[in-house]
């Protein structure tokens, strides 16, 4: 099973294209970058799991009624003094900004509130930066981090979300590179590996397992010890483009995991061939629905070229 910790919340997704200010109206749907990623995995067929803190509020209902019916194993505590977390999402061209609201459940995430015997048998421990900007949460997750780092496989979405560290810009990259010390996996766009390079850090100096990075367009490259691949992008006409890195990251680690790579030692060409065009595949067809809830479910891709590669070898 494959676990991720960090965020749910509500995405409100703006009807109408355009700034925040001028928009009318908005549309309801389940989200954060870590519960992207359990429901994901999910869909593509590998059991996974959320830990996680929502309010004691409608708005918690909602995101525990919907992992339960996406079959995400949920370790999510209610709260009783934060309400669940909510993000305003505008909509330009299909690519989504975001407003990240303060003071939420998730950020109350407290070393009580998670089960240890999860974590340590957990394939892989799957996190972001966002639990960082805040306390408690960012000791929390360190703390769990530090704790299984050498026993547990531990993956890193960057995701870095400037609007939460605003005045704390050095603080948000010591975390940043701290976190980076401490990931096999690490996945990041383009921009974001620009702006690390920019203040000093270079991911590709760390020892990694794997190293992704998303090129919108332009596809995705992969790395892994010697190893480098760049895979073109699958071309779609995008709806809504809002979790498409949690759709990739989420079809990068079912890739691993159905290829028997989520051990030790590095990836040859092949296999990140086959698990990129595989991740390329899922994150653009995560496009073409509105919402981060829209990776497809492996029964509807199963046939594809991609697909077969994969998971049809892991099940003889």
């Amino acid at each position: 099973m494959i676990v991720s910790v960090g965020e749910v919340l509500i995405d409100f997704i703006a009807l109408q294209e355009g700034k925040l200010k001028d928009v009318k109206s908005f549309e309801k749907h389940p989200g954060g970058a870590p519960a992207n990623v359990a429901v994901g995995l999910s869909r593509l067929g590998v059991e996974s799991a959320l830990v996680s803190k929502v309010g004691d509020d409608p708005f918690g209902d909602f995101l525990l009624e919907r992992l339960r019916d996406e079959g995400v194993r949920i370790y999510i505590s209610r709260d009783d003094e934060k309400h669940t977390g909510v993000v305003f999402v505008q909509l330009i061209g299909a690519k989504p900004e975001f407003i990240l609201y303060d003071g939420v459940a998730y950020f109350n995430l407290k070393p009580e509130d998670v089960e240890t015997a999860l974590l340590e048998g957990a394939e892989v421990v799957h996190f972001g930066t966002v639990l960082f900007a805040r306390e408690p949460s960012r000791s929390t997750l360190f703390g769990i981090l530090e704790e299984l780092k050498g026993r547990v496989p531990l993956s890193y979405d960057v995701n870095i979300r400037p609007d939460l560290w605003r005045g704390r810009g050095g603080e948000m990259l010591r975390d940043i590179e701290r976190a980076l010390g401490l990931a096999d996996i690490v996945k990041l766009g383009d921009g974001e590996m620009a702006y690390l390079r920019n203040n000093g850090i270079n991911p590709e100096d760390f020892d990694f397992k794997l190293l992704a990075v998303t090129l919108g367009e332009k596809g995705s490259e992969l790395m892994s010890g010697g190893a480098k691949v760049h895979i073109p992008a699958y071309r779609v006409e995008p709806v809504d483009t809002t979790g498409a890195g949690d759709a990739f990251t989420a079809a990068l680690l079912a890739g691993l995991h159905y290829s028997n790579l989520l051990g030790d030692g590095t990836i040859d060409e092949e296999h990140l061939r086959k698990i990129g065009r595989f991740a390329n595949l899922v994150a653009a067809l995560s496009t073409t629905l509105r919402g981060a809830w829209s990776v497809p479910k492996m029964e509807e891709i199963v046939l594809m070229k991609e697909v077969r590669e994969l998971y049809q070898c892991s099940s003889r």
